[in-house]
Parts: C-alpha cells; structure tokens; sequence
C-alpha cells in the first residue's frame, strides 16, 4: 500500500508569514468627517456631541507621520465638529419663521395674500 504513506516532503514546506499591517482603512478620520454632516442634515444634538468627542480623540492620537500625509489638519476636523454642534443647537436660539410667527397656539391664522 503505497499510497498510504506520506507523499509531503518538508523541505517544501514554506512557512506562514503575518502579512504587514495596513492602515488604508481608517474609520476614524472616516467618522469624523461625516458624523458632523450628518449631525447637522439631521439636527440630532447627540450625533454633534459623539462628532466632537470623536474628532478630539482622533486629535489627541495623532502620529507624526499622520500630520505629514494628512490631507486635512485634524484641528479642522475638531472645528467642523463643533460648527455642526452649534448648528444643532442655532433653533434654539433662532427659532424658524413659521414659530416666530404663531406665538400662540389659540390663535387665529392670519389671511394668505
């Protein structure tokens, strides 16, 4: 029975070798670019907050050899963060038209042109 014994040979074995790490994927940079957008798109408060806190920490974990291929400073990144948390909160200080208008729900509308 010859096929039962082992045809491998070791001498062609070729050893597994970890591939390198790429940092392509960066879902940081990813997210702090959108989350202030889409904050702001749909006035959710708590959507600028986790930008702001996100962007501070991609901030504050910033490599050297980030800061060179950066294309985007990412203290940019932190006020386009805070812009969209303050456009989140603008109703609350400027309330639209149509509320400035009706300032009581009993009365009347007021005749169209």
């Amino acid at each position: 029975m010859a096929s039962k014994k082992d045809m491998r040979r070791a001498d062609l074995v070729i050893p597994y070798v970890d591939p390198p790490k790429d940092n392509d994927s960066d879902l940081g940079g990813a997210m702090t670019t959108t989350l202030p957008m889409m904050a702001m798109f749909m006035r959710n408060r708590l959507m600028g907050w986790v930008s702001v806190v996100i962007s501070l920490q991609n901030w504050l974990a910033e490599t050297p050899e980030e800061k060179k291929t950066s294309a985007t400073p990412a203290y940019m990144n932190v006020f386009m963060s805070v812009m969209a948390l303050g456009a989140t909160y603008l109703p609350l200080f400027l309330p639209p038209a149509q509320l400035r208008k009706s300032s009581t729900a009993t009365s009347t509308p007021s005749p169209s042109p």
